[in-house]
């Protein structure tokens, strides 16, 4: 019976030592090999997300074309409705996209059932181009482009960061709700991320030629069921990164004199022949209504 009285009590100590010394041990004190292990995951989880934040806000500053604003987050990047995209389908815009027009579903036209008139068999040295239209406004932007010409340092690093210029129209409204949280971008004919690696070329957010006033969505919106210029950005980075070479050609229309786009044509075509598209972008947002000729823009509340 005593044995058996010293056991428990042998046992009871014991407890009450390791429940003492668990005890005094703070959460993330690193006890055993096995709890370092686990401290260092849970480190190098924080440290992860902290750095996929980072790089978030860098890829926004860079690719909306305004310091100001960061991408927005895909919920917010809401498609516009056939019904809204097809209000910029004046009979002059018609007209100079030339060729038929068929919705794709997802935001954007398909041009003369995506086929381009564009020569990608270009033998020169790669290259882009911007050019002004009678008006002055930024009308084109055209580019024979390979991995080279392909920029994947920031704008900060480039030296091409935040600008306070504005093109024209440059109306801004914030604090939007039901879709993006601003109306404009200063939206790019040849992306940065093209075009930023060829020398002489100024792919700056202040280039005149280059840039005009463009929603946020027909900036940003780059999933394949919102198919905004980033989207179709996107497959060109793709085809340069593995050593395509791209036929480029980016045409902003306008309706009349007015100041704003009524949207963007984006035309490409690779030397091999894997990637050929001809569409047209509308340069419209669901929550609000744009004044093309002054750029004015008013808060709508439905999706039309």
């Amino acid at each position: 019976m005593k044995k058996k009285t010293r056991r428990i009590l042998h046992w009871l100590t014991a407890f009450v030592i390791l429940f003492a010394l668990s005890s005094l041990i703070k959460p993330g004190t690193q006890t055993s090999s096995t709890n370092s292990t686990i401290s260092s995951a849970s480190s190098s989880t924080t440290l992860a997300s902290q750095a996929k934040e980072k790089l978030s806000s860098l890829i926004g500053k860079s690719s909306t074309g305004s310091s100001n604003y960061q991408r927005q987050g895909s919920s917010t990047l809401i498609t516009p409705s056939q019904t809204k995209a097809a209000s910029v389908l004046s009979a002059g815009v018609k007209e100079q996209l030339g060729g038929s027009l068929t919705w794709n579903g997802h935001g954007a036209y398909i041009v003369n059932n995506n086929q381009t008139s564009l020569n990608a068999g270009v033998s020169s040295a790669p290259y882009a181009v911007n050019y002004t239209d009678s008006r002055g406004r930024a009308w084109r932007g055209d580019a024979w482009l390979n991995r080279t010409t392909r920029q994947y340092r920031s704008r900060d690093q480039t030296g091409n960061g935040a600008t306070s210029w504005k093109p024209a129209g440059f109306l801004q409204a914030t604090n939007l709700t039901n879709g993006p949280s601003h109306a404009y971008d200063r939206g790019h004919l040849l992306g940065y991320a093209l075009v930023g690696g060829i020398s002489g070329f100024d792919a700056s957010e202040s280039n005149a030629k280059n840039i005009a006033t463009q929603t946020a969505w027909a900036n940003e919106a780059a999933s394949e069921t919102s198919t905004g210029q980033n989207y179709y950005e996107g497959l060109v980075r793709k085809a340069l990164d593995q050593n395509k070479k791209v036929r480029y050609r980016v045409t902003d229309i306008y309706d009349g004199a007015n100041l704003v786009p009524s949207g963007a044509h984006i035309e490409a075509k690779s030397s091999d022949g894997s990637l050929e598209f001809n569409v047209f972008v509308p340069n419209v947002q669901n929550n609000i209504v744009v004044n093309y000729a002054t750029g004015a823009v008013t808060a709508n509340s439905t999706s039309n």
